[in-house]
């Protein structure tokens, strides 16, 4: 199937308004837009170099939990929760009432993008992995009487108040099946000669015109293009996201997307994709880059702590991972005595290297602060 001249499907009558059916995907794809060999060429490029960053550096999944939950933060603002970075990666206990609803959805994408990867290892990329994902990510939210973990039986819609004034209405019900399972078979259909960038970018449009859940639809999908990723080999560890990218220039994404879908432009979604691809990977590179500098800095200040400097080391391990904590919590995840954790924190806000947030002199919570900003760019 030629990008140039692309038919993407047809309206369909239904009771009252009109659905549509994309075409299915499992097919050859060809293209004649030179803009789209270039652009393959730098984000495939970028995205070799992102790999190669994730190999070689030390203990690399401590700071993938941060990659983790700026994507799960990012992904769930642009469904409209409003959790702030810091605030994802506090506990639940730390968090106003009135914000636990939103910090809950992200924490529970964090926990879907965990589970999905680890179940790669033993799972090849499917339908069933998708809807295995969505039940987490639906659990104990809003939405999570919305058929968790299984393909819709009911219409749904994006934009507007219902189907009659929608922006746009997915297929039919009865029509989800038939398409997930060709999209499927395009994952990992051997016998046809397209580039797994392209392939990702034709996936994640198709998913999202299907829009197979009742909800959670654009989280998922976006998940979809890592899990693709790292099931193809392209990354060995899950280093890239792109919600960020779309969070970003969110008008554009869901153009290009409607202007497929409308007038088969799938030309400019292609490079739109790639352009997101070739810009994320490179920003994951530099992150990074300035990670290990970091590191190597504040490791080199341990020695200041005198015999408190092996505990600082875990302490350092334990910030990695989690930039904002309590005492208590440093307490529990070093197993020592309050007295010793709390010397400690206090070792570290005089280096500079954690900063109160709340002006309380009960409960503090402390702030990687460096470190964090590192995320936030």
């Amino acid at each position: 199937m030629k990008f140039e001249g692309f038919s993407p499907g047809v309206w369909r009558q239904q009771y009252q308004y009109k659905s549509f059916s994309p075409v299915l995907v499992n097919v050859e794809w060809r293209w004649e837009d030179a803009r789209i060999n270039t652009l393959l060429e730098q984000a495939t490029r970028a995205l070799g170099e992102l790999n190669a960053f994730s190999l070689i550096v030390p203990d690399i999944d401590l700071f993938l939990e941060m990659h983790i939950a700026k994507e799960a933060n990012q992904s769930s603002r642009i469904e409209g929760t409003q959790t702030a970075m810091d605030e994802a990666l506090m506990s639940e206990d730390m968090i106003a009432p009135e914000k636990r609803d939103d910090w809950r959805e992200v924490r529970n994408y964090i926990d879907a993008i965990n589970t999905a990867i680890a179940e790669l290892e033993t799972l090849p990329l499917s339908n069933r992995l998708l809807r295995e994902t969505h039940a987490i990510l639906m659990r104990g939210v809003r939405g999570e009487h919305k058929m968790p973990g299984e393909f819709r039986s009911s219409q749904n819609w994006i934009g507007g108040s219902g189907l009659k004034d929608a922006a746009f209405v997915p297929p039919h019900p009865t029509e989800v099946p038939d398409l997930m399972s060709d999209l499927e078979k395009f994952w990992h259909n051997e016998s046809i000669e397209v580039p797994n960038l392209v392939r990702i970018a034709i996936s994640h449009y198709q998913f999202e015109t299907i829009h197979p859940f009742c909800d959670g639809n654009g989280r998922i999908g976006r998940l979809l293009i890592t899990l693709y990723l790292v099931s193809k080999g392209l990354l060995h560890k899950p280093a890239l996201y792109l919600s960020d990218f779309f969070e970003r220039n969110r008008a554009s994404y869901y153009d290009a997307l409607m202007a497929v879908r409308m007038s088969g432009d799938l030309n400019h979604w292609v490079r739109f994709f790639l352009t997101g691809v070739a810009e994320t990977a490179t920003q994951g590179r530099d992150t990074f880059q300035k990670v290990l500098a970091l590191r190597t800095e504040v490791e080199a200040r341990m020695h200041e702590l005198g015999r408190r400097g092996k505990k600082g080391l875990q302490l350092l391990r334990l910030l990695y991972r989690r930039p904002v904590v309590t005492v208590a919590e440093v307490t529990r995840e070093l197993e020592v005595s309050a007295p010793t954790a709390n010397a400690l924190v206090a070792d570290f806000v005089h280096l500079g290297l954690l900063k109160e947030m709340t002006g309380y002199a009960r409960n503090r919570v402390f702030a990687f602060e460096t470190y964090l900003k590192l995320f936030l760019v």
